[in-house]
């Protein structure tokens, strides 16, 4: 399996996970403020969201600009969104991107990209989707951390219980 695609649905595997643990706690908890690096679950995943969908935009070709345009309504909708839809949500862009990976014919292409903060960027497709990963990744341990200070135990998301649960996929096939 190309080695992007494997991250991806890695990532999108673990996205499962944590919101399985989310959707067992009491409903009052998505927005209970906490003292952390986000003050609420549903404001790590606003950014999350929005942080894939605007990486997504860039991989297709949109410029920062149109992208930047975008993201207001975007945020109202997510802010506005409850655990059930945002859950939706991470399941589409995560077809969307699955898509998108399957789709691109050579990911170790070479992409630039101009940021309007970070200046530009010459980079690959497969590098840019590792970077995607990544982000996700560390902020699943957010929410780890946040459901921890809420009282209850987070999900069990690291790579390798992912590669365990490829393995039983085989072996029960």
């Amino acid at each position: 399996m190309e080695k992007s695609l494997q991250l991806h649905q890695f990532s999108s595997w673990a996205n499962e996970r944590v919101f399985d643990t989310l959707k067992e706690l009491p409903t009052e908890m998505y927005r209970k403020e906490v003292e952390s690096v986000f003050p609420t679950i549903a404001d790590v995943l606003v950014h999350m969201y929005q942080v894939d969908f605007v990486w997504l935009q860039v991989l297709k070709g949109e410029t920062f600009e149109d992208i930047f345009n975008s993201i207001k309504q975007l945020h109202e909708e997510l802010n506005a969104s409850d655990l059930q839809n945002m859950h939706m949500k991470f399941q589409t862009m995560s077809e969307d991107y699955e898509n998108f990976i399957r789709g691109n014919k050579d990911l170790s292409a070479d992409i630039t990209v101009h940021h309007p903060h970070f200046g530009t960027l010459h980079s690959t497709y497969g590098d840019l989707i590792q970077h995607i990963v990544n982000h996700g990744t560390y902020h699943r341990g957010h929410l780890s951390a946040i459901v921890n200070q809420l009282g209850y135990k987070g999900a069990s998301i690291d790579y390798i219980f992912y590669l365990y649960s490829l393995q039983e996929k085989k072996q029960t096939s």
